[in-house]
């Protein structure tokens, strides 16, 4: 093994340069994979050596071999049949989730190494069976893996290797303590490997720091820096119908390819299907509210063709790895950055080129600027033809591609303050919406009763005020 790993000093061009094992290279040459991508080529030798990585990679680069390859390698060598599960993968979502079982399922014909999905939506004691059996692989999201860790029907004390892809995604989404928790169950003398798309995040350093015992760096800084196969172009809006007609005319022209169709909120997805079937263009939905099956159906549907567009909330922004999507349309403009990044890494998968189409009204352009300061480049604007938006864009705008506020002189501050105050008199408020017929309101308690002189004696009596009944003085 020593061996193996002295070899591995520079990034090699094919797989083979990797010395792994035959079965997993036999497995490689029958997915027609021969030719590492740049975060293999440096993650690979790390995992191999024994280290904890932390590795910064954009969406679509193929992280997922990145760990999932020499783990495997490292289990073939060193067979461990009696024990419980050797490696967990945690992730942010089912989709993703799904993904990384998939890939672990295309090498079980010739490494033959087992797992198991644990994800919500899926039925908790069937998947306890399955853990009975004692699979090498675990691959779960944080909260359905606590869920068995608290009703023991797992352990995490053979544990050889903890994978947390998406790190950044699961700490946004609030998994923290339960990535502690499970780290704590776990065996002390473990590999841990973190994966994650952005290092900015002051929380995904705090937990490398808490999980990973004096990791190896490797990749790139941001998601951004060499996502540049991915065209990002904006189309001005005015309102929702006008977005409406856009998407009809953008889809009728990509009606030979698969395009997502990003919303913000769930209702939203499920009103833009509609609204496309009735345009005559077959669309499928996606988001948060669907069980676990309806969303693999779904996925599955999409990906055999059945229908070329996908209406999606972010839950499809990650995990969704269909190398046939060349367009992204952002219909609703991702609430952060890193959603519109990982939204328009659903195109140019794997090396191939896609285009990431955002519609702007007015009340977008400060998030598009902020998006744009994430990729580090402006987007392109583009029009199309038959359809022309009044909204043209700020007037000026700031360095940041901001819109520029007016700036307030003296004089105008001098002109509000030269404005006469109004005075605003309890007695106007009093009298405001009240009846004439009931005179003016009584100014304070006092003049609520009527003093009524009869000569040698004195009375007071309650004044009609149109709400309590009239008393007569005796």
């Amino acid at each position: 093994m020593q061996d193996d790993v002295e070899n591995l000093n520079t990034t090699p061009e094919d797989f083979s340069g990797f010395n792994l094992d035959e079965r997993l290279t036999q497995a490689l040459e029958q997915l027609s994979l021969s030719q590492p991508t740049e975060i293999q080529g440096e993650a690979i030798p790390e995992v191999l050596s024994g280290k904890d990585v932390i590795a910064s990679a954009q969406t679509g680069s193929g992280k997922t071999l990145a760990f999932l390859l020499p783990v495997m390698h490292l289990m073939l060598k060193n067979p461990s049949p009696t024990t419980g599960c050797r490696a967990l993968i945690l992730a942010p979502t089912r989709e993703l989730a799904d993904q990384i079982g998939q890939q672990i399922k295309a090498f079980s014909n010739h490494a033959h190494l087992k797992y198991v999905l644990l994800t919500g939506g899926a039925d908790f004691k069937y998947q306890a069976s399955k853990l009975r059996k004692n699979p090498e692989f675990i691959v779960a999201t944080p909260g359905r893996l606590t869920d068995h860790l608290r009703r023991n029907s797992t352990d995490l004390k053979d544990l050889e290797f903890l994978v947390l892809d998406e790190a950044d995604r699961m700490l946004e989404l609030g998994f923290k303590d339960d990535l502690t928790a499970i780290a704590e169950q776990a065996n002390p003398k473990r590999q841990s490997l973190l994966f994650s798309a952005t290092m900015r995040n002051p929380q995904v350093l705090a937990i490398a720091k808490y999980l990973l015992n004096d990791p190896i760096r490797v990749g790139t800084e941001t998601a951004a820096e060499h996502n540049t196969n991915i065209f990002h172009k904006y189309v001005l809006c005015d309102d929702d119908k006008f977005k409406q007609k856009l998407l009809k005319l953008i889809l009728q022209d990509h009606e030979s390819s698969q395009v997502i169709i990003f919303a913000n909120t769930k209702a939203k997805t499920n009103q833009l299907r509609g609204i496309l079937e009735y345009f005559g263009l077959k669309a499928g939905c996606l988001h948060g509210d669907m069980t676990q099956d309806q969303r693999q159906q779904i996925l599955k549907a999409f990906r055999f063709r059945k229908f070329q567009f996908l209406v999606a909330t972010d839950v499809a922004a990650r995990g969704l790895d269909i190398p046939e999507i060349q367009l992204v349309v952002h219909y609703e403009m991702a609430r952060k950055p890193e959603d519109y990044i990982h939204r328009s890494g659903r195109t140019a998968r794997a090396g191939r080129s896609g285009s990431s189409i955002a519609f702007i009204c007015a009340d977008d352009w400060n998030n598009k600027a902020r998006c744009e300061g994430a990729l580090g480049a402006r987007m392109e604007q583009i029009t199309v033809p038959g359809l022309t938006a009044k909204y043209k864009g700020p007037d000026k705008v700031k360095s940041s591609g901001k819109i520029a506020g007016k700036k307030k002189s003296k004089e105008d501050t001098n002109k509000k303050d030269d404005k006469p105050k109004v005075k605003v008199r309890t007695r106007d408020q009093l009298n405001k919406g009240r009846p004439k017929r009931f005179g003016k309101a009584p100014k304070n308690n006092q003049d609520k009763n009527e003093i009524v002189s009869t000569g040698k004696k004195t009375t007071t009596t309650p004044i009609d005020d149109g709400f309590a009944p009239f008393k007569k003085p005796k």
